[in-house]
């Protein structure tokens, strides 16, 4: 068990210490570094999620349980980081939701697709599918509609409806899930020439994201606010997939789907938490630095629930 662990855990992260070493020994630039996270994020991934959407079985992906479970233990997550702020650091509302946010976007993509794949094979990540289908939007949802109503407070109604559907249709992420599902759903088969072509891309999808990811952690130097840093890397590494696995359990959720919900829940807290952060210049260090220490920490705690769940 110990061996399969590691054969699962490292070649993910030996890609990630890859594109960190690179970048602090001065081998690549952050210039270059953000190419390659360009590339991967704004094109090979949201072509792999495109495909993936387009070709999805949709009667026997979206099990309402399967999201309920994840969703519900995601926004008590974000629930926690907003209250848990408020009250034990003392941070102003608008830092509390940067914070909330934090605990809210687990790296769904970038760490949980790899890990999964490489966990359970390519062949039961239709739960991981099923999640990140929603993940961008609910969260963008959920964090940009409670920060303008704060940062309003709720007196901009359609300024709120605007700056939330603004950030969700200027997300790439977003738009290839949403093509693929309008293909899946016309009943259109993608030609099998376009087919290859995007098969080549996706090949480079994960590996340059998680090279970059690398190169990225090392401008997030940890620094500062160290308390509101551990909280909350404890609610997104700990107590998000723990809400997953009562809540799947008591539903009785297929297995592949259970490990899918568990281990996405069990991701780092993704650089989206910073994307966000850095929007409103709100937490940037709590949110940067807990980017790179849960990430970093996530090798042992990805380890314990694998354990969980053999």
């Amino acid at each position: 068990m110990f061996q399969s662990l590691i054969d699962v855990i490292l070649p993910v992260f030996l890609v990630v210490g890859a594109g960190y070493a690179a970048t602090a020994r001065g081998v690549l630039t952050q210039t270059h570094i953000e190419g390659v996270m360009k590339f991967a994020q704004g094109f090979a991934i949201p072509c792999l999620l495109f495909k993936a959407m387009a070709e999805l079985d949709l009667s026997s992906s979206f099990d309402p349980r399967l999201l309920a479970s994840f969703y519900t233990g995601a926004f008590t997550c974000f629930l926690i980081g907003v209250f848990g702020a408020r009250i034990l650091f003392k941070r102003e509302w608008e830092d509390c939701i940067a914070i909330g946010f934090c605990c809210l976007f687990s790296n769904s993509v970038l760490l949980g697709l790899p890990i999964t794949e490489r966990a359970f094979g390519p062949e039961n990540l239709t739960g991981n599918y099923a999640i990140i289908a929603f993940h961008s939007p609910f969260c963008y949802g959920v964090g940009i509609t409670v920060m303008e109503i704060v940062r309003n407070r709720g007196a901009g109604g359609i300024k709120t409806v605007s700056a939330v559907l603004n950030a969700m249709f200027r997300n790439v992420l977003i738009l290839g899930i949403a093509l693929g599902f309008a293909v899946n759903l016309s009943g259109l088969t993608i030609p099998m020439v376009v087919s290859e072509a995007l098969s080549l891309i996706i090949r480079a999808a994960l590996p340059c994201a998680l090279f970059a990811l690398g190169g990225v952690l090392v401008k997030y130097r940890p620094e500062g606010d160290l308390r509101a840093i551990l909280f909350v890397c404890f609610t997104s590494l700990m107590i998000h997939p723990a809400i997953v696995w009562v809540l799947g359990s008591a539903l009785a959720l297929p297995q592949d789907l259970f490990r899918s919900g568990v281990l996405n829940a069990a991701m780092a807290t993704g650089f989206n938490g910073y994307i966000f952060a850095n929007m409103y210049g709100r937490a940037k260090r709590v949110a940067a630095s807990s980017v790179l220490i849960a990430t970093g920490a996530s090798i042992l705690t990805v380890w314990f629930w694998l354990l969980v769940l053999s």
